[in-house]
């Protein structure tokens, strides 16, 4: 069972033409913006968005993503995509559940891992630095 998380959002996308192939399929490698824009949601929620972890120092570059497709989504279709954050002492953590917005029929699941990486020194941290496991509390508390 995968764990749901501390904390999601739900993000709806509207699939654009120019994201579908000529079987009127989403191609498989446009799935992972449409996680992008969840986790940028989730980010933001949170109140540490990429612009606030490059102003405290750190870059997060993902370091493992895994995505399993159960059905194509389509042009038109509208799409919910949740971000499910999982971990973030230590790492970055996020499940995905990518939805049709109407039906609820699951499309996508995904899991993208990040790692806190000190801008200046380029070394990975083997713990999520306090100003990001801070504002993660405070918005669980």
């Amino acid at each position: 069972m995968r764990s749901k998380g501390v904390l999601h959002i739900d993000t709806q996308i509207l699939v654009p033409f120019f994201d579908v192939d000529t079987m009127n399929v989403v191609w498989h490698g446009h799935y992972i913006k449409y996680l992008e824009v969840a986790r940028c949601a989730l980010l933001d929620r949170i109140g540490h968005n990429y612009s606030a972890m490059v102003e405290s120092g750190y870059a997060w570059p993902v370091i493992d993503l895994q995505l399993r497709y159960v059905r194509g989504a389509v042009f038109g279709q509208k799409l919910n995509v949740r971000a499910n954050l999982v971990e973030w002492e230590n790492r970055l953590k996020i499940n995905y559940l990518i939805t049709d917005l109407e039906t609820g029929e699951r499309l996508t699941r995904a899991v993208s891992v990040q790692v806190a990486v000190d801008m200046s020194s380029r070394e990975m941290q083997l713990a999520s630095p306090k100003v990001f496991t801070e504002a993660v509390e405070k918005v669980l508390s």
